[in-house]
Formats: structure tokens, C-alpha cells, sequence
């Protein structure tokens, strides 16, 4: 065990041994430092926090109230209904939506419809708007989403995520000019999350060859997307004229989608709680901000500990790699016969034998926010005292997905 880490492990247990586990903290000392990283990265432009990677009200006040923070990234609807009637002013829902009921709330409400813009990339989806209304007059704000992918061969070969079917920006100033021409909305604001390149690790642990493949790979699509990016604002400018925003990037792209000209702010979320997908990075070394203890209940035999839960895995394609990283005590793994359990989960290797019925064994999730779906609170930890306690969305009642 090093010796920073011996220490956080220590300051931990010391924080929270009044409490009972399983439990969930936030460093706020890593979570300010991580906070200021990517301040430092953008440049000068704003970052809008990503609420999905973080789902504690709290804690995106407390980011926001931080300079070179502006706005809000959502993930649904009714989860951005909910943050600007707690008073949010910019939220900017990533996704297109289907909550009808949510759309009429928005038409029907000029509070919620100045502070929310909703993300558009089909026709259809404006005219699903439309008949949800109700009655609804207020215009809603538009964004409108650029397809990052980097295709290949002719397009034969594509990498990147499927998201907007919007590549060209003749296509994306054909919507622009749609949107324009249909009463009731209004483009402000323009789209594109290169995943690929801001969620996908450039320094992969003992494989030096497929590392240099994506290092490879991304230096090309930023090329590729930096040129095409400034070609679709460009385009959409031309149609309009008053264009609010154009947002791209990610934790892991913050210093380079912010160097070019024709983004005017980034987004990032992961890289505050800075979970263990984001360790391999070339572009950034952020701290464990958010970790969840699990307690010793039983010790099968030399060299193993069975702790409860920790079945925590992460969204996207399933592997080893979706797990939490048993991380305080270092020397952990698990079982492969049984991985991370739904009600208990045995851990493996000689730390196992220094723990006792009782003790704790502190993990790391995978992605950010998703851990916070798995608890109530969040014990907010300053050196090695819980100084308070913040409800997640969960703890609140809300569940948006």
C-alpha cells in the first residue's frame, strides 16, 4: 500500500466509524481539486457540469458555485423540470425526449422554458413537442446535435457512439431552418459529444500496443471532427445568426474540444468524482473523489473476506471493466467464479487476512453518477471528518432512469 493511499484509507474508517455500512462519501478536498483541473483545461471557456455523473444537488451547487463552472448537462426531462424549478437557471438536456407530459410542463411554464433547452436532432421530434403541448404556448429553446463518429473506409468502418443522425452540416442548417420556420421553438444552442475521444482511455494498463491504436485513432478524429465542427457552426450561423452555444467535448477531451475556435464552452461530469474508467489518460491525472465501503461479514478462509452487496455494476457493454475496483485495502480482487455479488461478494488475496468482521473494504465504481443510484446519501468527508451529509437524487425521491 503507498503511503497517500494507507493514509486515505485510514482517513476514511476515522471519518465515517460512527456509521454503519454500506455507505457512499465524496472527498471534497479530491472533489475541489478535480474541480479546479478542469477549470485549468478549458481554458477560459466555461464548463457545464454534466448532472449525471454527479446526481447530488449539493454537489452540482457547490461546483457551479465555483469560478469557470456555468449551466447544467441533464439527462431527462422530467430530471431538468426538476432542476430549474430547485432554482437552476441553464439546463441543457443532452438527449432527445419522449415525456410528454414533461414537454407540456415546459410549454406551459415561462420559468421552466427560459431556463431548459432540449436537444433535437429529427423533425419528428418537434412535432412530438408539438402535440404534447396542451395548450402550452411558451417557445421552447433548441439544440441541435452533430454525429461526432469517425468513419472510415468510406464510412464502412465507424467509430464513435450512435446518437444524432445529423453528420453533415448541410443537414444540420436544413433542421436549423426548419426549427426557424415552425412557430413555438427556437435554435440556441448547437451539440457534439465525441465519446470516443473524451470516454475512451488512451493509456490502458499493460497494453502498450492497443494504447498507441487509440492514441492513434483519437488524434485523427479530433482532426477529422474539429474541421467538420467548425464547418456545421458555420452553417448553423448562417441560419442563425444569434447562436447561444456550441458544446462538445468531455472529462476526457476537456483542454483539446476547448482549444477549438468554434466551441464556446465543454462539458464534463466524471471528472469530478473521477471513477476508475478514468484512470487511463494520457490528457489528465484527477483523484478518487467518490468511493462506497462495504463491510467484512465473514472469512471463508486464509485469504478471503466476503463483504455485503458491492453487485454495483455499470452501464455499456459488459465486462470486467463494469465492476468496482476493490480499492482500500490495495491487493484485492475478486472472485472469478463469482465477481461482485447482489448480497455478498468474497474478495480475494493476502490483504484479506489484516481484515476483520467488521472492517471496511472501500470501492471505486466504474462511471460517476450511476453509484449514486445505489444510495441515499452521500457522506461529504473533509480530512477525516464527515462534515455533511447530502442527499443523492436518489435520497430525494427521484428516479429519472
Amino acid at each position: 500500500m503507498t503511503a497517500a493511499a494507507g493514509g486515505d484509507r485510514a482517513r476514511y474508517d476515522r471519518a465515517t466509524a460512527h456509521l454503519d455500512a454500506p455507505l457512499a462519501v465524496v472527498d471534497l478536498d479530491a472533489f475541489d481539486a478535480n474541480a479546479d483541473d478542469l477549470v485549468r483545461r478549458a481554458g477560459g471557456k466555461p464548463v457545464r457540469v454534466a448532472s449525471k455523473s454527479v446526481r447530488c444537488r449539493a454537489l452540482l451547487e457547490r461546483v457551479l458555485a465555483r469560478p469557470g463552472f456555468a449551466g447544467i448537462m441533464s439527462y431527462t426531462l422530467a430530471e431538468s423540470l426538476w432542476l430549474a424549478r430547485s432554482g437552476f437557471e441553464d439546463v441543457l438536456l443532452a438527449y432527445p425526449s419522449a415525456d410528454r407530459a414533461g414537454f407540456a410542463e415546459l410549454a406551459g411554464d415561462p420559468k421552466l422554458a427560459g431556463a431548459v433547452t432540449v436537444m433535437v436532432d429529427d423533425p419528428a421530434q418537434l412535432e412530438l413537442i408539438d402535440r404534447s403541448r396542451g395548450g402550452g404556448t411558451q417557445e421552447v429553446r433548441v439544440c441541435l446535435e452533430l454525429d461526432t463518429a469517425l468513419r472510415l473506409l468510406g464510412g464502412r468502418v465507424r467509430i464513435g457512439a450512435r446518437r444524432s443522425p445529423l453528420r453533415e452540416p448541410a443537414q444540420l442548417a436544413a433542421l436549423a431552418r426548419t426549427v426557424a420556420a415552425r412557430p413555438g421553438f427556437r435554435v440556441v444552442g448547437l451539440m457534439g459529444y465525441e465519446g470516443h475521444v473524451a470516454g475512451v482511455g488512451d493509456a490502458l494498463a499493460g497494453r502498450p500496443l492497443r494504447s498507441r491504436a487509440i492514441r492513434l485513432m483519437q488524434a485523427a478524429a479530433r482532426r477529422e471532427l474539429a474541421a467538420r465542427r467548425a464547418e456545421a457552426v458555420r452553417a448553423v450561423r448562417a441560419v442563425v445568426p444569434d447562436l447561444e452555444f456550441v458544446n462538445g467535448g468531455g472529462t476526457g477531451s476537456v483542454q483539446q474540444t476547448a482549444a477549438e475556435d468554434a466551441v464556446t464552452e465543454v462539458a464534463a461530469g466524471s471528472g469530478l468524482y473521477v471513477p476508475r474508467l478514468f484512470d487511463n489518460y494520457t490528457s489528465f491525472r484527477g483523484r478518487p473523489a467518490a468511493l462506497f465501503a462495504q463491510p467484512v461479514v465473514r472469512r471463508p478462509g486464509v485469504g478471503v473476506v466476503t463483504v455485503l452487496g458491492g453487485g454495483y455494476p455499470a452501464s455499456g457493454a459488459a465486462g470486467a471493466d463494469r465492476l468496482p475496483e476493490p480499492y482500500l485495502p490495495p491487493g484485492l480482487r475478486y472472485d472469478p467464479q463469482e465477481g461482485a455479488g447482489e448480497v455478498q461478494t468474497p474478495l480475494l488475496g493476502a490483504a484479506a487476512d489484516d481484515l476483520l468482521i467488521g472492517d471496511r473494504v472501500w470501492f471505486r465504481h466504474a462511471k460517476a453518477g450511476e453509484m449514486c443510484e445505489r444510495f441515499d446519501v452521500l457522506h461529504l468527508v473533509e480530512g477525516d471528518r464527515v462534515t455533511a451529509v447530502a442527499p443523492t437524487y436518489r435520497g430525494e425521491g427521484r428516479t429519472f432512469l
